[in-house]
């Protein structure tokens, strides 16, 4: 019975956005991402990441004879009318170059930008009418994040500026691969790339079809935006599913590809750093460090709660990580958790920098298809330790200078490096043999059961003969 209410809803819920486009279609997208819904909600919305009701091509066909001077007929040897994809603010089309070089041409949608402005202006005006009544319930910093999602979003020009950025700094990664942008097709309203091939990344069904181990791909999924958030300061800030594909080309019988680069952010190195610093407390549990750099982040009074967002621990805990909580720290951390208000919680997000809220959101975003491709807290959790020790490490963040005290900094910042490596890599060895465990298991598991089979034949051989 509730199977169907949450279906019922969820289809009215699609067809909102359908109708309404624009900030419906965003939020929809993140809703379909979501770990926590119920599994009609996650499987009806997610119709909205690739493909939603496309606009008439004679309307978008306007917007490329506006944009790019000539009829899609003098440009292309051939132009797909019907979109290989629709999302909140363009659709996608297939064509080929009179060079015979196929292209993916993304057309944003008439008059979107007015519309998602008028949005804007609506969220502001219900978020200042909530937070009137409900002096607790503040979303101001959601309307502001949204907005600066949007004007990044519209600006094709300079999301093909942040597809070569992606690029260039991951030239010498043989998994990732980014669309080549072509510029001369390419304005504020249309952007020109590379057609590449590939299925969306949560498609498991396709993953195994290929033979292509879907943890191995969750793994060096969490591995590329790792990279990108700990050691290139520069972030892919909408990976849902209908961003990333997975080609069968590549080494290793894979690669991964990023598309949408429109909401990409460049993190302040002072940030990135820190959060490095973050991250590194968080394996070692140091409650003190954690403390510190919730105070530089602006939600000191919330410190405790660091570990719980992102490890899954409490600060005191005393299991290990990508352990679950024992019985004891869950009752605590009930009992913390009840004492929270809305309030603390509106705090909480208001206080938050910029760069920390689009981490928050793109981490979601990930653990939910990490978690669709059956890879465990473990592989996340040790993937970002990793990544954030090599973000400190001396030489990502070289220190100038012979002074005695930089050389002092420089063998310091050297051996914290080198402990903190070698926990993780004490961490990677207990996972590896829990592994090894399971495995060992289920073999003697089915031996027992040869076994078991096999005196069953001799005994029945034995009494017949």
């Amino acid at each position: 019975m509730s199977c169907n209410v949450h279906l019922r809803s969820a289809k009215r819920l699609l067809k909102l956005c359908e109708i309404n486009k624009g900030f419906y279609v965003k939020a929809g997208q993140f809703v379909s991402s979501l770990r926590q819904i119920p599994k009609e909600y996650s499987l009806t919305l997610s119709s909205l990441q690739d493909q939603v009701v496309p606009y008439d091509f004679k309307v978008i066909k306007e917007v490329l004879v506006s944009n790019l001077g000539q009829d899609p007929s003098e440009l292309f040897t051939w132009f797909n009318e019907q979109p290989i994809a629709a999302a909140s603010i363009a659709q996608v089309h297939h064509a080929m170059l009179k060079d015979h070089q196929e292209v993916a041409i993304k057309v944003q949608y008439p008059g979107i930008e007015k519309k998602m402005k008028l949005d804007t202006r609506i969220m502001y005006s219900l978020s200042e009418f909530v937070a009137w009544f409900f002096p607790e319930f503040r979303f101001r910093w959601l309307v502001s994040e949204f907005t600066e999602a949007i004007s990044l979003e519209l600006d094709f020009v300079q999301e093909a500026r942040n597809f070569e950025t992606m690029s260039n700094n991951f030239r010498n990664n043989k998994v990732v691969r980014i669309p080549r942008i072509f510029w001369d097709l390419t304005t504020n309203q249309v952007l020109t790339m590379q057609f590449c091939h590939g299925h969306k990344v949560d498609d498991v069904v396709f993953l195994k079809g290929m033979k292509i181990n879907p943890e191995k791909v969750a793994k060096k999924l969490l591995e590329v935006f790792a990279e990108m958030i700990f050691v290139h300061g520069f972030l892919h800030g909408d990976p849902h599913p209908g961003n990333i594909l997975v080609s069968i080309e590549g080494q290793g019988g894979f690669s991964l590809v990023l598309l949408d680069h429109g909401i990409c952010k460049k993190l302040d190195e002072v940030f990135r750093l820190e959060y490095c610093q973050l991250w590194k407390a968080l394996i070692l549990l140091d409650s003190r460090k954690i403390q510190h750099l919730a105070e530089r982040f602006g939600v000191g009074k919330y410190y405790r709660y660091l570990p719980i967002i992102f490890s899954g621990r409490t600060i005191d805990s005393k299991s290990g990580i990508g352990k679950g909580m024992l019985v004891e720290e869950q009752k605590k951390l009930k009992q913390h958790l009840k004492a929270l208000k809305m309030e603390d919680i509106s705090s909480f997000m208001e206080s938050l920098p910029s760069n920390f809220l689009i981490i928050l959101r793109t981490d979601e975003l990930l653990r939910s298809t990490v978690s669709k491709l059956g890879a465990s807290k473990w592989v996340r959790l040790l993937t970002y330790g990793k990544y954030a020790s090599l973000g400190l490490s001396p030489k990502s963040n070289p220190c100038s200078g012979l002074t005695s005290f930089a050389l002092y900094t420089r063998l310091i910042g050297n051996i914290e490096y080198i402990l903190l490596r070698l926990t993780i890599g004490v961490m990677n060895l207990v996972l590896w043999m829990e592994k090894l465990k399971r495995c060992l298991n289920k073999f003697y598991g089915k031996m027992s059961a040869a076994g078991k089979g096999m005196s069953t034949l001799f005994f029945n051989i034995y009494f017949k003969m």
